[in-house]
C-alpha cells in the first residue's frame, strides 16, 4: 500500500472531538453532468466488492463478513462470515463469481485463514439465496505461511474469458518473494474454477505444487486488477513503494521488475506498465493505487466518450481518474475528494460503484445525468450532542460549478452560514428539536436537502485518558505496544471495560495503515510491533480509545507512539562497489536511517567494477553472508563489506 488501505491524513471524513460530532462522509466533486448517490454505509473497514450476475452487489469487510446489496439496500444477514486474521491489510480481500453462478451459485473468496498457520487462502461456497450453504467451502488453494509482516497481501480475484480464476497475492513484504518461482507470493496467479492448476500456465514445466499457477510475476502488493469484458485485457494496479504507482498489462509469463524495478525500466526483462503516476499530491499524483475498472462490455449509462476507458483510483489522494485506453494517457480526474476509495466497479446498468474505507464505509453510485442543475448526494444527519457543546451539519451536491450554499434553521435563512458545514457553536437546551437544511444553488437551478434535527441533552459525554503508552513513548520493533486506559462519566463516575473500543493505526507518511482493529470491551492490551514489512522511519503508531456513557453519550482521544531511529552505513572495500539494500541497488557507502528492531535485508554484488578494476566478495564484518538479513541495532552501526581485487586483467 503504500500497501493497501491507506488513508490520507487529508480524508473527508471526519471525526468531531466532542461528543456527538461525527460527521457524514461528505460527496466527491465529479466531472458536470455527473452526480452520485450513497447505496450503503456502515460497512466498517471494507476491503473489495464485485457484482453477482443476477445484479447483487456483495462486499467483503476485512474481518471476514461478506454483505449484500440488493436493490441498493445493505441487507442485515451477512452472506457469510470466515474466521480471520485481521490485523494489520489481512483479512477477507476478495470475491468473485463463477461464470456459471446462476445455474451452480458459486462463489470465491480470498482470506486471511488463522489455521493451522497464518495463511491466505482461496476458497469456493455454494450459494442459497442471500445466505452461503452451511458446510459448502471448498479449499481451493493455501498460499504458504505469512511473516509477521501484515501488509502486501493481495487478495483480488477475477474470471477471465478462458473461465480461469487469476488472483493477485502481494510480496508480504518481502521483495525478494517477486523474483522467485518458488514462491507464489508477488504473483498473478492462474487457477481452475476446482483449484487444480492448467497445464498452459507459463511456469509449470519450472515448477512444482502451488508455484505452478504463477501466471506472471514482478509485483509488489496488486491489491486490485481488472479485466475488460469483451476483449479479455487485464489490468494491474501494483502499489508502489517510495516513487511509483503502476498500471500493468497483464500477460502470461510477464515479469514486472519489482523489487528490481518501480516506474519504468530500461531493463528488457521487464515489462514496463501501461500507466505510471508518481507520489505526491498533485490531481495526477498519489501513493496508492487502489480501485480499478474499465467502461465497457455493458449498456453505455455515460456518454460514448467513456466507453473503453479505466477508471482508478489513489486511495491517499481520494481521487478517480481516467485513462484513455486507446492512447495510454489519462484524459482527466473524474472525481476528487473521495475519503479512501479502495475498489471500482461498473454496475450492470452502466454506473460506476466506488467502495470508500472513511470512517464507517460506504458503497456509492456514480450516474450521467447531462444536468448542470445542482443535486444533493450527501444530506445533513441529525445530531445529537450535550449543553455548551457545537454542533455541526454537512451537505455534499454535485451539479456545475461554482455552488453556492445557504444553511436554513426552521426554514429561515442563517446568516453568514454559506459554506458547505454550519456550526452551531455552542448549544443549549433551548435548541433542542431545531431543524438544518441547506439550500445548494448554481446557474441551472436549486437543491434543498432533507432537514437534519438537533437534540441537545443535559447530560455530558464521558472523559477517556489513555495511560499507556506514556505521552512521548518510543517504540522498538519487535517488541509489544502495551496500552492501557480508563474514563470517568461526570454522571455516573467511573465506566465500564464493556464500553470502552481501542483502535491503532500505523501512520505512514501522510497515510495510514489498520494495524488493531477496533476492539471492544478491554481497558489494556499488548500488541506486537513487526519487524518486517516497512523500512522507513516516516512511521509512528496512534492509539485510539472510544468510550461510550451509559446514557449514549461517547468521546474519543488518541496518544502517538514515535519510533527509535538510528542511522546505519553500508561502507565497502573498494569504495564505490555496488551493494544492494532490501533488494534495491546502492553505491557504497549509503548512509541510511533506520528504526530500531527492524529487519534490513543488506547483499554484496560479485564480481563488481570500481574503476575499471574488477572485484570479487570476500566477506561482510559483521559475518554474515553475501546476502543476509540484519536487525537494526540500537545504536548506530557501520557494515563493511570487503572485496579482494581479481589478479591479472581487469
Amino acid at each position: 500500500m503504500p500497501t493497501v488501505f491507506f488513508t490520507r491524513v487529508r480524508s473527508l471524513v471526519l471525526f468531531g472531538a466532542l461528543v456527538g460530532l461525527v460527521y457524514p462522509v461528505l460527496a466527491a466533486t465529479l466531472k458536470p453532468g455527473f452526480t452520485e448517490t450513497i447505496i450503503a454505509t456502515g460497512l466498517s473497514n471494507p476491503t473489495a466488492m464485485a457484482f453477482a450476475p443476477d445484479g447483487r452487489l456483495f462486499v467483503c469487510k476485512q474481518t471476514g463478513q461478506l454483505r449484500v446489496i440488493e436493490n441498493n439496500q445493505l441487507l442485515s444477514t451477512p452472506f457469510l462470515t470466515v474466521t480471520v486474521d485481521s490485523s494489520g491489510e489481512r483479512g477477507l480481500l476478495g470475491v468473485a463469481f463463477d461464470p456459471n453462478f446462476q445455474t451452480n451459485n458459486h462463489v470465491y473468496v480470498y482470506y486471511t485463514a488463522t489455521s493451522p498457520t497464518i495463511h491466505n487462502r482461496i476458497s469456493r461456497f455454494t450459494a442459497n439465496g442471500n445466505v452461503a450453504v452451511a458446510g459448502s467451502e471448498t479449499v481451493l488453494m493455501d498460499l504458504p505461511t505469512l511473516s509477521s509482516a501484515t501488509n502486501h497481501n493481495g487478495g483480488a480475484m477475477h474470471f477471465g474469458l478462458d473461465g480461469m480464476l487469476y488472483v493477485a497475492v502481494g510480496d508480504n513484504a518481502a521483495g525478494s518473494n517477486s523474483q522467485t518461482l518458488a514462491n507464489p507470493l508477488g504473483k498473478i496467479l492462474r487457477i481452475n474454477r476446482d483449484g487444480t492448476i492448467p497445464a498452459s500456465n507459463p511456469f509449470y514445466n519450472q515448477t512444482t505444487g502451488i508455484s505452478r499457477a504463477i501466471w506472471a510475476l514482478g509485483l509488489r502488493n496488486p491489491f486490485t486488477f481488472s479485466i475488460e469484458p469483451t476483449s479479455g485485457r487485464m489490468f494491474i494496479n501494483d502499489v508502489g513503494q517510495n516513487t511509483w504507482e503502476e498500471i500493468n498489462e497483464g500477460a502470461a509469463g510477464a515479469n514486472y521488475g519489482w523489487p528490481t524495478a518501480e516506474g519504468t525500466s530500461s531493463n528488457p526483462s521487464f515489462v514496463n506498465p501501461v500507466y505510471a503516476y508518481s507520489h505526491g499530491g498533485s490531481p495526477v499524483q498519489g501513493c496508492a493505487i487502489t480501485g480499478g475498472a474499465f467502461y465497457a462490455g455493458l449498456p453505455a449509462q455515460f456518454p460514448a466518450e467513456y466507453v473503453g476507458d479505466y477508471f482508478f483510483a489513489d486511495y491517499c489522494t481520494g481521487w478517480i481518474n481516467q485513462l484513455d485506453t486507446s492512447s495510454g494517457v489519462v484524459v482527466s480526474t473524474f472525481a476528487s475528494g473521495i475519503s479512501s476509495p479502495v475498489d471500482l466497479a461498473v454496475g450492470p446498468e452502466g454506473s460506476l460503484y466506488y467502495l470508500a474505507r472513511g470512517s464507517t464505509g460506504v458503497v456509492v453510485r456514480v450516474d450521467f445525468t447531462g444536468s448542470q442543475a445542482p443535486a444533493i448526494t450527501a444530506h445533513p444527519a441529525s445530531r445529537t450532542v450535550s449543553v455548551g457543546q457545537p454542533a455541526s451539519f454537512t451537505v455534499g451536491a454535485s451539479g456545475a460549478p461554482p455552488l453556492s450554499y445557504q444553511w436554513q434553521r426552521n426554514g429561515v435563512a442563517i446568516a453568514g452560514a454559506t459554506s458547505t458545514t454550519y456550526t452551531l457553536p455552542s448549544a443549549t437546551l433551548a435548541d433542542s428539536g431545531a431543524q438544518f437544511r441547506a439550500v445548494v444553488s448554481n446557474g441551472s437551478g436549486s437543491a434543498t436537502s432533507n432537514p437534519a434535527t438537533l437534540t441537545v441533552v443535559a447530560n455530558q459525554p464521558p472523559v477517556p485518558t489513555i495511560v499507556t503508552p506514556a505521552s512521548g513513548a518510543l517504540y522498538s520493533a519487535g517488541t509489544a505496544l502495551n496500552f492501557s486506559g480508563s474514563a470517568s462519566d461526570p454522571e455516573s463516575g467511573a465506566v465500564p471495560a464493556a464500553n470502552f473500543t481501542w483502535r491503532i493505526d500505523f501512520h505512514h507518511d501522510a497515510h495510514t495503515h489498520p494495524f488493531y482493529p477496533s476492539t471492544s470491551g478491554i481497558t489494556s492490551g499488548s500488541v506486537v510491533i513487526p519487524a518486517v514489512g516497512h523500512t522507513e522511519t516516516t512511521v509512528f503508531y496512534r492509539v485510539h480509545l472510544t468510550v461510550v456513557d451509559g446514557a449514549g453519550q461517547s468521546a474519543s482521544t488518541f496518544r502517538d507512539i514515535q519510533p527509535r531511529v538510528v542511522t546505519m552505513t553500508l561502507a565497502a572495500h573498494p569504495s564505490g562497489a555496488s551493494l544492494t539494500l532490501d533488494g534495491q541497488p546502492v553505491v557504497a557507502p549509503r548512509t541510511f536511517s533506520s528504526v530500531v528492531g527492524v529487519q534490513r535485508v543488506i547483499g554484496a554484488v560479485s564480481p563488481v567494477t570500481v574503476g575499471n578494476k574488477t572485484y570479487d566478495f570476500t566477506g561482510w564484518s559483521d559475518g554474515g553472508a553475501q546476502t543476509h538479513t540484519i536487525t537494526t541495532p540500537a545504536a548506530n552501526q557501520t557494515i563493511t563489506a570487503t572485496y579482494q581485487r581479481r589478479k591479472g586483467r581487469g
